[in-house]
């Protein structure tokens, strides 16, 4: 099967989903990264932050061993500013390429204004005539974004087993160095471990993901 995840920015796809893709890639699927935001030096970062985000993702994806991994280079907090269209297209471009099966995706109700966009951009691409391929669709949530939305709490309906992944996932984590944290810090290894744990305790397992299950499709094929 395709996999594609859909992050906001680089580590959404780990905190929110990355011991589902390990799972998944486990099982010989075909694993794909679609990145939306990204920082650059034209809108301000030093080139060093720059260069060090660059090497990140690069050993991200190294450890993951994606199929393929794409990155739409729009500016960081700056999404409000883009074509809802423009968007929608550059998205529907890379589903032509992967033609998922199965879409991860961030909350809708996420705090962060670049989550609530890219949410409402992927929700335009989810109907089966324009790309029938796509079986199904789960939200994940995203520590410091889902769990800060007080009004429209994150409630899953499905939970994947990552008990066999969590340590690379949390090696995963860890290369992003600007973005973790010591605990109280929602995004830090003892925050990270809490969540799973919890979500494992809800569905059975030592460690869990959560997610919403938004979109399932069903086949049924004679095989007489």
């Amino acid at each position: 099967m395709n996999i594609l995840v859909v992050s906001p920015h680089p580590d959404d796809e780990t905190l929110g989903c990355g011991g589902a893709l390990l799972y998944h890639k486990n099982k010989g699927d075909n694993i794909y990264w679609l990145n939306i935001t990204n920082i650059s030096h034209s809108k301000g970062w030093s080139k060093v932050k720059v260069e060090k985000r660059r090497k990140e993702i690069s050993k991200v994806k190294e450890i993951y061993g994606f199929t393929n991994s794409f990155d739409l280079k729009f500016a960081t907090t700056e999404l409000d500013t883009v074509p809802m269209s423009k968007i929608i297209n550059d998205i529907s471009e890379i589903y032509n390429i992967v033609k998922p099966e199965i879409i991860f995706a961030p909350y809708n109700y996420d705090v962060h204004t670049d989550h609530k966009i890219v949410f409402k951009a992927l929700s335009s691409t989810f109907k089966w005539f324009r790309h029938p391929y796509i079986k199904s669709v789960l939200l994940y949530e995203t520590l410091s974004e889902t769990d800060f939305n007080f009004l429209n709490s994150f409630t899953p309906n499905t939970f994947i087993n990552i008990s066999d992944f969590f340590d690379k996932k949390i090696q995963i984590m860890n290369i992003y160095e600007s973005e973790i944290k010591e605990f109280p810090f929602p995004r830090s290894e003892k925050s990270i471990q809490a969540l799973a744990a919890l979500r494992g305790s809800q569905s059975g397992f030592a460690y869990a993901e959560a997610f919403q299950l938004i979109y399932q499709k069903y086949e049924w094929k004679n095989k007489s």
